[in-house]
């Protein structure tokens, strides 16, 4: 269950849905975490209250345990959001889901819904592992067993991609409209990644439904942009205290938010986001390369390098002044030169807004939470900006910090030999390269060698490699810390 249950909270009244018509629902969520109720699930209610329209939502739990519905239905659906400014906390009630269901108990209800011709538009935020793909390439990973159980049973479907293409599916036989699939996850491209993986899992159903989604279905890409830390048992219980009323799934949330919409919509019919603060453009790029690499790529700089010196989240790692020097060594010497920044944007702005949301006090984002999944959130957040660097003939010695941070990070040791819990999809392919490393360059050239991360043209770039066997080197001897104030002198 999300944030636990604390017994205190657990005394009070339950949270009740407002009582007020509920819109039909016209959007179903896959992965119904944290993240989406307090982004794009805000927007999509804050539309319907300004202009209306049927655009409910049903949100898809793809994994269980937990189990979510029996966690939201008390409440009808409804749920909290708490905004986290520097001078205090603002709860808000959400009462835009309809409906929550548990896929794996129920495949075939999820895959009517999403057949059903009242829903216009899919969402997902599964995560950048939870396309099934390889990263460096944008290729489905054909022996994911996620994939493979998708292919065994139309009706039983594992991943998202396998329900997305079973619905679609059963909606092209029945000659029913397509639905628009909207990623809501960080990826660059992420509706060119989700299009790609998608048609081909279809192709290998069958051709014709290969044929047919080309055709007739959108993948808008999106840039969302909001900082959303892991809900804790104290935060259900200071929301509890604040209220009156218990939530055991209550979201925490900045107050800062953003969400670029590429404006592609299967018969143009979306909600209206344009009007609530939603920026619905012919182009996403250059908003999204500015936000992955100016805020993901330095958010997961500096998670790496200040867990491993100690620090628990990004605001004690900026406030301590080594760090923020570092951070902002980072926006000015490597990741601004490799921006082209959207229209009427500055930069220099834009990267001095973002260290203030890193400074938010009432922020208790981990850097254990963002370190999570990086085989698969390094080549867009970094890996790419290191090549376009290496390119321009810039150096890189900041970000091959980082990379090298990364890599002491998944040998499974903090600096004070202590384990880390690594959560990452190839977590055990990692610890198994690095254990068998005699020494810091025995280990980076088996890091750097998996092809599943490292593009061949960083593998086989000598100087860049070399950087990352000093940085280890440095990391080992000296310590993050001390490394980090090293890059800025």
């Amino acid at each position: 269950m999300e944030g636990g249950l604390p017994a205190n909270a657990e005394s009070l009244p339950r949270l009740k849905r407002p009582d007020a018509p509920r819109p039909g629902s016209g959007i179903v969520h896959l992965g119904l975490g944290a993240f989406y109720r307090s982004h794009g699930a805000i927007y999509f209610y804050e539309a319907m209250q300004k202009s209306g329209g049927d655009w409910g939502i049903v949100g898809v739990n793809l994994m269980t345990p937990p189990k979510q519905r029996e966690i939201f239905e008390p409440q009808g659906f409804a749920y909290t959001a708490v905004s986290l400014a520097p001078e205090g906390i603002e709860p808000q009630v959400i009462p835009v889901l309809n409906d929550v269901l548990d896929a794996p108990d129920d495949p075939e209800a999820v895959l009517s819904l999403m057949a059903d011709p009242k829903i216009k538009i899919v969402t997902s935020t599964v995560t950048e592992k939870g396309y099934c793909h390889f990263p460096s390439t944008g290729k489905l990973n054909r022996e994911h067993p996620f994939i493979i159980e998708d292919l065994k049973d139309p009706n039983k479907p594992k991943s998202a991609l396998g329900y997305i293409v079973r619905a679609l599916d059963r909606r092209r036989k029945a000659g029913i409209r397509p639905f628009t699939m909207m990623s809501s996850d960080n990826l660059p491209n992420n509706g060119h990644v989700v299009h790609a993986v998608v048609v081909e899992l279809a192709g290998m159903i069958d051709p014709e439904l290969q044929a047919w989604i080309e055709k007739e279905v959108t993948f808008p890409c999106t840039m969302i942009d909001r900082i959303v830390p892991a809900t804790k048992p104290e935060d259900i219980e200071r929301v509890a205290q604040l209220t009156g009323v218990y939530d055991p799934v209550p979201v925490m949330h900045e107050p800062f938010r953003q969400w670029v919409v590429e404006d592609k919509f299967v018969d143009s019919e979306r909600p209206d986001i344009g009007a609530v603060g939603a920026q619905v453009v012919e182009d996403v790029t250059p908003f999204e390369h500015m936000k992955l690499r100016c805020l993901n790529g330095t958010h997961s700089s500096i998670s790496y390098l200040g867990y491993l010196a100690g620090k628990e989240t990004i605001y004690d790692t900026v406030s301590d002044t080594v760090f923020a020097a570092y951070c902002k060594f980072l926006w000015e010497k490597e990741i601004i030169p490799a921006v082209d920044a959207p229209p009427g944007v500055s930069l220099e702005e834009y990267t001095a807004a973002l260290f203030e949301r890193y400074s938010n006090p009432s922020i208790r984002h981990l850097t254990w939470q963002i370190a999570m999944d990086g085989s698969q959130k390094l080549p867009q957040r970094i890996l790419e900006t290191v090549q376009e660097d290496l390119d321009a003939g810039r150096p890189v010695k900041g970000l091959s910090l980082a990379i090298a941070a990364w890599m002491r990070y998944v040998g499974g040791v903090d600096e004070r030999g202590n384990p880390i819990d690594v959560r990452d999809p190839l977590a055990e392919k990692f610890k198994a390269l690095s254990d068998a490393g005699a020494t810091p360059r025995d280990k980076v050239e088996a890091l750097v060698g998996v092809s599943d991360v490292f593009p061949k043209a960083l593998q086989d770039n000598k100087d860049f490699v070399e950087g990352l066997v000093a940085a280890y080197e440095g990391l080992v001897e000296k310590g993050a810390r001390a490394m980090a104030e090293a890059v800025v002198k």
